[in-house]
Parts: structure tokens; sequence; C-alpha cells
């Protein structure tokens, strides 16, 4: 797979399909492109080309602990220069979890940019803020205090990341653990301060601004609830929801094997959803 210069960062990409509307899918939490690759496959085998990338600090891209802007905003920009590089704006933009928080602010950073919303296991309320700032900040601004860089180097997502792209230790290895912390202080604030919005990472006003069509699949877990979902479809001015799951989880994340069988059906949903979206501006 290419790797792509992306405002200085190396971001690791495939695309898959030949033609049609353009498609980006991004996963949830900090997994690699293979976490939405197969249902990316199932979309570019309908008619579509589908980009799937690693975003930046996951997968077989750089690690870049930097920036003013909270991760999520980094991500959709990262995202706006790449489907530019490859002159695939406008598009679709789609994610589930975290991949549904870059996919809003894409909208929002970038009016124009996106034809449509793909949204699935739309993650908000106050668990999931506190849960999520502590899962992708909190324990390593605790690291770096115990043991420096080295240590943050042998936690479990960096070092996966440094197993896949080895010059992403020393990229870490040079960073002053001072500016490590305050970063990662920085980030975590965006998920605190998420914990009373409707969805982490955006208000109702900013949401009632998004006029593109989104095809909405709530969660059916703690961190992603059933009702944030709704209450996005709700609130989007051209979003309609489809309900994927019946069975809801008291567990702060249900089974992901269960999304897995579902990925057909899934597939189906969002297809339908861009064959319709997508055909007025074909015509």
């Amino acid at each position: 797979m290419p790797l792509a210069n992306v405002r200085g960062v190396k971001i690791n990409y495939e695309v898959l399909g030949n033609g049609g509307p353009w498609v980006a899918l991004s996963p949830g939490g900090r997994r690699d492109l293979e976490g939405v690759k197969s249902l990316a496959t199932r979309l570019a085998d309908a008619g579509h080309r589908v980009l799937v990338h690693d975003r930046r600090n996951c997968g077989a891209s750089d690690v870049v602990i930097d920036g003013n802007d909270s991760e999520y905003e980094i991500w959709a920009d990262d995202l706006y220069a790449l489907l530019s590089q490859l002159g695939a704006l406008p598009a679709f933009i789609g994610g589930s979890s975290s991949g549904c928080r870059l996919s809003l602010l894409f909208a929002l950073r970038h009016p124009g940019a996106a034809r449509g919303l793909l949204l699935w296991r739309v993650t908000g309320g106050p668990l999931a803020a506190q849960r999520l700032a502590e899962r992708y900040y909190g324990q390593y601004i605790e690291a770096v205090k115990r043991g420096g860089m080295a240590v943050v180097c042998e936690m479990e997502d960096f070092k996966e990341r440094i197993e896949v792209r080895p010059e992403n230790r020393d990229a870490l290895m040079k960073m002053d653990p001072e500016r490590f912390t305050a970063v990662m202080s920085h980030w975590r604030e965006y998920f605190i301060r998420g914990a009373d919005l409707p969805v982490i990472g955006a208000t109702e006003a900013e949401l009632k601004s998004i006029a593109v069509p989104a095809c909405i699949v709530p969660g059916n877990d703690k961190t992603h609830p059933r009702h944030v979902g709704e209450n996005l479809s709700r609130l989007l001015p051209n979003g309609e929801v489809h309900h994927l799951m019946t069975k809801y989880h008291d567990l702060d994340l249900g089974p992901r094997e269960e999304w897995d069988e579902k990925e057909s059906e899934m597939a189906a949903i969002f297809g339908e959803f861009l064959n319709r979206v997508a055909a007025p501006r074909a015509a």
C-alpha cells in the first residue's frame, strides 16, 4: 500500500474500486484500516471507489504527537488533504465511533467537501467521554510521568505502531516529555468537554448546520448508546436512522463480533443510501 505525504506526515492508505462516487471510511478506536476494509470492499464491489487509510498515530502511518487542534480535528484535516491529493472531492465520508467523530468534524471544517455521511456506533455521554479520555490520553500522561518516553513506547498502542514502522520509536524517543504531556492533556480535554454534548466533538448548533444527507446506524452499548445515534439523526437536517442492532449490552463495549456478523446488512443500508443520494448528481 502507498504512503502519501499529507501535511508533512506519512499516511498509509489504499483505494478500493475503479469507478463510481468516492467514499472514505475510518474505523473506530485507534484501529488500522483493516478495521473497515471488509466493509469498504463490499461498497467497492457495489460500484464505489473507497479510500481507507491509517490516521496519524494509527496503523502504519507516522506517529506525530503535536498540534493545537484536537486529534480528531487534525485527523479530519488530514483526510481532507489526502482526498484533495487523490482528486476525490467531494466525497462521502463515514466511520465508526472515533471514525464517526472524524466524519462529523470533516463536514464541519470543510463545508462542500462532503457529499454525505455514513455514521455508525455514534459516541456520546459522560461515561463515554470519561472512559475514552483515559483510554486514549490519560494513561499515557501517567506513563510518561512514571518513566519517560521509553515507557510510552512499550505500551500497547504505541508498541504496535513501532512494530509496523520502527522509525516511530525514534520519533517518540525524540519527543520532549513535557511537550508530550501538554499535547496529550490538551487532547484529553477535548473528550472531557464533550461529556454533555449531543455527540462528543460537536454542539447541537454545529450539528444542525450540517446540511448534507447522513445515514446513521446507532450503537448498542454504554459507549455508543442507541439514543445518541437516534438523537443525532434528529439534529442533522437531512439525517436518517437505520436500526441494525436489536440487542443492547449494558457494557462499556458490546461484542465486536456482532457488528462483523451484520456487515452485509450494513453494507446494503449504506449502498442503498449512496445510490439514492449520488443519483441526482450523476443525472
